[in-house]
């Protein structure tokens, strides 16, 4: 009935159906059967782990590690002390029937029912779509959460037996988490190590690939909870470390076994799981107390929403990408809880805790409100506050190069910079798995494989597969290699269409070169540090280059200053020398000495202007080693066009005539020429000789 499991979540649907399976059992005078806490956490728990784990999105989980430590460890410590601690003073002020619940009993209640469920929240947001950082966080503070509801439940169930509770008990519970969490993870990377290795010899054996990834894992989860260490760590740990190497030893078709038989495996645990939290809802035995039922429902809400506030405003300090609004919204309200609560609260010993009966029944209202209410209203409130769904394509070839070359990028930046962030530990981490931890795990040449060649062998593989399947061998797109063909083995093609054969010697030949040639990896680089800064060689010439730019500027300011001043020497000047001439020129006789006699060099686009003066051309006639010509002695100060300098030159660093002291003495700037002679009447336009 797709209109109705499109507004109610599977999971609902499936404790309706229990409900319905348990009443009729019990109507027909039968006693329905309870879901036994051994059955839970043996056979119906670690699939759906296990599946989560194996095919855990690592990048996005490594990425936002921190944001998940923090709301599963601080956020479950927060929720259970602050919901025992109230529930505590409910019991003391709710009359005679909660009086004699104490202190470490509503600890131990508030730990049960503090922790996220990881199957609940699979269940909901599987359906509804949610953006990968949405679906990350809540999901892995569910999967992480277990190390510490397992340390509280433990310690205070210890603590119940204790006729007192000492500071050094209290220190070696804070202890234990630590062993609790990390020797969780060290026993599920060592079974996955282990079944890597195994899965390098099974080359000659293909049938049973699948089962080694198992059999492992399961191992890893039963030697956890066999040193009462966390088993979904472990299953979390043996999945993520074993699937890199599993999936390069082992053939295409034994991964798409472990794949859907892991789906399946997962999705009948979780029905059974649901259908059964039905049924013992009408099979148990329940005492209700509206007091202690409704505090625990509503204290729940409240120190959910308190703890995500708080802890996202902290939070958000730290990171780039700001945890919004509405993501705080949909973290508070997809604290699901689910059967893990329920099976802690039914192993709780009638002999310590007598209120048990009580504790289940608002075990099961939590998880009923939790998964009916908020799981049918999550849907609603996505869609209206438009919460980023995530995108119904996969990342194209395209994104995935991209995304690589900005973690080489990113790495690189922070080694410039000798900043020791997150991209240089993972490149690191990188470095040591492709130089070590492959040769030993990885069968073959594939250990040496780079990425990208690993990824276009897995793309065309999978192409070529689906082109046979689909029976469109004839249309082969050019994105898929002669080599996938001719691994498929399909049927003999016709003569037109016969595609080229390349012997093996070629393919392994081509294969060598694309290994050798496509990706260099990247070298070390020196941390940048100004301290260990090689000097420029350079540096003292351009030094000195700028010194003599700045002394010309300096000498030509001077000059400017000096505008109009009386030579030192005794040569006249060519104002008094041109008004002798233009005056009297039969009683004035110039000086022998006419080589003295200077030239101003006048800027043609305004030759009236005193800046148009150049004040570095101005030289003595007859420096260029000539004798002056007689129309020079006549016309007494010549006027000559500036020459346009050619390309390339410096007029501060190329030395020029005028750079001698000699001459930088009758270097000058004239305002007025002085008088211009008057041509006399009867005297020709065109002057003789010309």
């Amino acid at each position: 009935i797709p209109s109705v499991s499109s507004i109610v979540p599977e999971s609902c649907l499936l404790i309706v159906v229990g409900l319905l399976v348990g009443g009729l059992i019990k109507g027909v005078g039968e006693k329905p059967p309870i879901l036994k806490s051994d059955i839970f956490f043996l056979f119906l728990l670690p699939p759906i782990i296990l599946d989560a784990g194996y095919f855990l999105p690592l990048r996005q989980f490594t990425e936002n590690l921190g944001t998940i430590l923090i709301f599963a460890v601080v956020g479950t410590l927060w929720n259970a002390f602050f919901l025992g601690g109230l529930m505590y003073a409910v019991c003391q002020l709710g009359g005679p029937g909660l009086n004699h619940i104490g202190l470490l009993a509503n600890l131990l209640f508030g730990s049960i029912i503090s922790a996220v469920d990881p199957v609940a929240v699979l269940a909901v947001f599987e359906e509804i779509h949610i953006n990968e950082l949405l679906h990350i966080l809540v999901f892995g503070e569910s999967l992480l959460n277990d190390a510490v509801t397992v340390v509280l439940y433990h310690l205070f169930e210890e603590y119940a037996n204790f006729e007192q509770v000492t500071v050094i008990d209290i220190v070696l519970g804070f202890l234990s988490f630590f062993v609790v969490s990390l020797g969780g993870v060290l026993v599920g990377v060592i079974y996955g190590v282990i079944a890597a290795f195994t899965s390098r010899f099974t080359s000659h054996i293909r049938v049973i690939e699948p089962l080694f990834v198992f059999l492992y894992s399961y191992m890893a989860y039963l030697s956890a909870e066999l040193f009462h260490l966390s088993g979904i760590m472990a299953l979390i740990a043996s999945g993520v470390v074993m699937r890199p190497y599993v999936e390069a030893n082992i053939s295409h078709k034994s991964h798409t076994t472990i794949k859907y038989f892991l789906k399946m495996w997962s999705s009948v645990s979780e029905t059974l799981i649901f259908i059964f939290l039905g049924v013992s809802t009408v099979a148990g035995h329940h005492y209700w107390n509206w007091t202690f039922v409704i505090s625990t429902l509503l204290f729940c809400l409240i120190a959910r929403v308190l703890g995500v506030l708080v802890l996202t405003w902290f939070i958000n300090k730290f990171r780039i990408v700001k945890l919004t609004p509405k993501d705080q919204f949909i973290i508070a309200y997809g604290g699901l809880r689910g059967a893990i609560a329920f099976s802690l609260g039914y192993l709780l010993d009638y002999k310590h805790f007598g209120m048990r009966d009580m504790f289940l029944t608002a075990i099961i209202t939590v998880i009923f409100f939790t998964v009916f209410v908020q799981g049918m209203t999550i849907r609603p409130l996505v869609d209206l506050l438009a919460v980023k769904k995530k995108p119904e394509t996969k990342r194209s070839i395209n994104e995935e190069i991209h995304t690589q070359f900005l973690d080489h990028l990113l790495t690189g930046i922070e080694d410039i910079c000798g900043h020791y962030g997150h991209h240089h530990w993972k490149d690191k981490l990188n470095r040591f798995n492709k130089k070590y931890v492959k040769k030993c795990l990885i069968a073959g040449e594939r250990s040496n494989e780079p990425q990208l060649i690993a990824f276009y062998h897995k793309m065309e593989m999978k192409q070529a597969i689906e082109l046979v399947e689909s029976g469109g061998i004839g249309k082969i797109p050019s994105a898929v290699s002669t080599v996938s063909i001719q691994n498929i083995n399909p049927k003999t093609l016709p003569e037109d269409r016969a595609l080229p054969a390349l012997s093996k010697d070629k393919e392994d030949e081509i294969r060598q070169m694309l290994r050798n040639n496509l990706q260099k990896t990247r070298q070390r680089l020196r941390s940048y540090n100004r301290h260990t800064l090689v000097a420029d060689p350079y540096e003292e010439a351009w030094n000195q280059m700028l010194l003599r730019r700045q002394r010309a500027r300096h000498m030509e300011q001077q000059q400017l200053n000096n505008f109009l001043t009386v030579p030192a020497h005794g040569v006249d000047s060519p104002t008094m020398s041109r008004a002798r001439i233009g005056s009297d020129p039969l009683a004035y006789e110039p000086k022998e000495d006419l080589e003295n006699l200077p030239i101003i060099t006048i800027d043609p686009a305004s030759p009236q202007s005193p800046e148009s003066v150049d004040l570095m051309s101005e030289e003595p006639k007859g420096c260029s080693g000539l004798p002056p010509s007689p129309e020079e002695d006549e016309e007494g100060l010549v006027m000559r066009v500036k020459e346009p300098s050619s390309p390339g030159t410096d007029d501060v660093f190329t030395p020029g005539p005028s750079d001698s002291p000699s001459s930088q003495r009758m270097l000058r700037c004239l305002s007025d020429p002085g008088p211009q002679p008057e041509p006399e009447e009867g005297e020709p336009f065109i002057p003789k000789g010309q």
